[in-house]
């Protein structure tokens, strides 16, 4: 289960600084313990959908959406969950999105324990690509998709791909942070593949913004 970091409040404030339409129908992906999903229920969200693949996660979400008494629906399930419940005509207004984007040695993603949480594969966007790609499946018309993720994936790729499936995109909100634990065991091996200079122990975090027409 991935606990909330800095790349979590820097995606909620992101969502409050996009001022949600009430009313609006919120995907919380990739959900951890469902703190976006609940912000985006106190911000006037008529419905909030926190799906995630652990099930610990599943259950931390249930647990506090029950704690804080908010009317969280909260399941277990992946991006292919969520795109085929869009298309059963449930679209959603606003996508939020914290996937994995760690870089990771090898090609397999983890199917349990908790580097399924930050794991991304070796350019750290094995998740990011399938998002970019089915993006506009999971919104409605004028829907907005707000996803987090660190500068070492490729920004400009992520952008790129979002406006190759029709998106407007943009980077609307930054930060800086020193590494975490898990980029400090592998600043080395990211210095090897070039993905951070030599001697770099800080990354910059970035909340990008797609809207479908």
């Amino acid at each position: 289960m991935y606990a909330p970091q800095d790349d979590t409040w820097l995606l909620r404030q992101a969502l409050e600084d996009a001022a949600l339409a009430r009313g609006a129908r919120v995907l919380d992906l990739c959900a951890g313990t469902g703190v976006l999903a609940m912000a985006a229920l106190r911000m006037g969200a008529a419905e909030a959908v926190a799906l995630d693949a652990s099930p610990r996660a599943v259950l931390a979400a249930r647990c506090n959406a029950r704690l804080h008494r908010l009317p969280l629906t909260v399941r277990r399930g992946d991006l292919a969950d969520a795109v085929a419940e869009a298309r059963d005509g449930r679209g959603f207004d606003v996508v939020l999105a914290n996937p994995p984007y760690v870089p990771s040695p090898g090609e397999e993603l983890p199917r349990r324990g908790a580097a399924m949480c930050w794991d991304g594969g070796p350019d750290g966007r094995a998740v990011l690509d399938r998002l970019c790609a089915r993006a506009p499946a999971l919104l409605e018309p004028g829907g907005t998709l707000l996803m987090v993720h660190s500068e070492l994936c490729g920004v400009p790729t992520t952008l790129e791909s979002l406006r190759a499936e029709g998106l407007k995109s943009s980077v609307v909100a930054r930060t800086t942070i020193p590494f975490g634990p898990v980029l400090r065991s592998r600043a080395a091996w990211l210095e090897e593949r070039g993905l951070i200079a030599p001697g770099q122990r800080t990354e910059e975090l970035v909340v990008v913004r797609a809207d479908r027409p």
